[in-house]
Formats: structure tokens, sequence, C-alpha cells
């Protein structure tokens, strides 16, 4: 498969006070990959997608971008080349038009009005949400928060695109129309979710972590379909996974 554009080598990470998140990470996303992270709560994936993005720093081990470590001086490139959709989409929608919105970071980046046109333009293409650019993010409903900020993202141009629970609070049809957009999205996704059949539908690799560390890492409906696993990690079995006449 190639080298790995992102990989973590006894990676952790402790708050303040002493509590230990994230202890001895090893984890490896190959270019284009679409990899699963799942657990239960508490078990350190917000984090862990903080962490690769860059907008925390490591207390232990070392992060690695195109096999290089990322030290102090390579920060600003992990963020500009790791982008991160937050689980709540009013955390990352804050001005008063998707198009601002989406045009905050190229403008960041100090990038000349027209790539910021393109830009906007184009991600927003991307989502299919260009009849959203001229609408107050506050208004959209839920499903249309979460494609704007997944827009607002993909201005940067990130390599690499981590998404924190995407379909918390969408509807069967919002959930339809997301799994499809990153179905179709040329990007290396790292997907953390508790919605496990949205995980079977658009990885093909998975990471169970818990308790603060990597616990399985193997295929997504091999790793899923292991009901002992699940139940030890707090999660349940897919029902999609679950063998002909189970109940």
């Amino acid at each position: 498969m190639g080298s790995a554009i992102l990989e973590t080598r006894g990676l952790g990470y402790g708050y303040a006070g002493g509590r230990q998140a994230l202890a001895n990470v090893g984890l490896h996303v190959h270019r284009g990959e679409r990899v699963g992270l799942v657990g239960p709560n508490g078990a350190g994936k917000s984090t862990l997608l903080l962490l690769l993005a860059g907008a925390l720093v490591p207390t232990a081990g070392e992060l690695l971008l195109d096999e290089r470590p990322v030290d102090a001086a390579r920060r600003d490139e992990l963020r500009r080349r790791v982008g991160l959709v937050f689980q709540r989409p009013d955390d990352m929608l804050f001005t008063t038009s998707v198009r601002d919105d989406v045009a905050f970071g190229p403008r960041h980046l100090g990038l000349p009005p027209d790539e910021v046109e393109r830009r906007v333009r184009d991600s927003l293409a991307a989502v299919n949400a260009t009849p959203l650019r001229e609408r107050v993010p506050h208004q959209l409903s839920g499903g249309e928060k979460r494609v704007a900020a997944i827009a607002a993202v993909l201005a940067m141009e990130p390599d690499v695109l981590l998404l924190d629970e995407p379909t918390s609070d969408l509807d069967p049809r919002g959930r339809r129309h997301l799994l499809t957009l990153l179905q179709g999205l040329d990007r290396t996704l790292l997907v953390a979710s508790h919605d496990l059949e949205f995980i079977v539908s658009l990885c093909t690799r998975v990471l169970v972590l818990d308790w603060g560390s990597i616990v399985r890492d193997g295929p997504t409906r091999e790793v899923l379909a292991d009901e002992p696993l699940m139940l030890t990690h707090g999660l349940e079995r897919p029902h999609s996974l679950t063998p002909h006449g189970s109940t």
C-alpha cells in the first residue's frame, strides 16, 4: 500500500491535573485510505484527532507526516495538511454567511482574493453545497451545517480529513447524504464515530480505541463482527454484520 501519510509511535497525552488520556498509541494511515476510529465514551477518540490535527501537542511519543517526525518547525505544515471537522459544526461556523466561513481559512493563509474565491467555489461544489453560499449559518439545518463545516475544512486543501462524530444529530436523509458525499471525496479519511453502520458503509479498515490505546486494527467487517471484542470494549456488533439467523 506504500508509505503512511500519517503515523504515530508511542503517542501519549496527559491533561493538566495528571489525567492520562492516551498512552502508547501506534497507528498508521495510508494515502487514499478511509479508516474508522471507534471506541466507548472516554476512550480518547477526540483527543487523538486533536493531536493528529496539530491542535494539541503530544506529551509522549511522536507523530509523523510522510514518515518524517512532526517537530515544532513542522507543526504549521501539519495543520495545513490535516484538517479536522469538529463534532459540533456550530464551533466552526461563526460569520454571517457560509461563503465567509469557507473563505476564513484561505484568507488567514494570506492567499490572494481570486484564489480564496476559487477555493470557496470548489469546496462548496465538492460537497454539493453551492446553494448555501449566501445563507446565514445559524439558520441552516443540522445536515446543512455539517456540509458547510466540511467545505470550510476542504477550502484549506488538506491531504487528510479527520471527522469527529460526523453523523451526530443528523436525520436518516442527512446521514445518507453525508455518506454519499464522503464516499465521493478524493481525500484520505479518518472518521471517529459511534455510528458503526456508518463506519461499515464508509471505511475499509477500523481502529478500536479503549483505555487510551489502540486495542485492535484490521478490516472493518472482520473487526466489527467480532462480538466478544465489541462487548469487551463497550460496543455492539453492527446489525448488518450479525450472522443470518442470529438474534
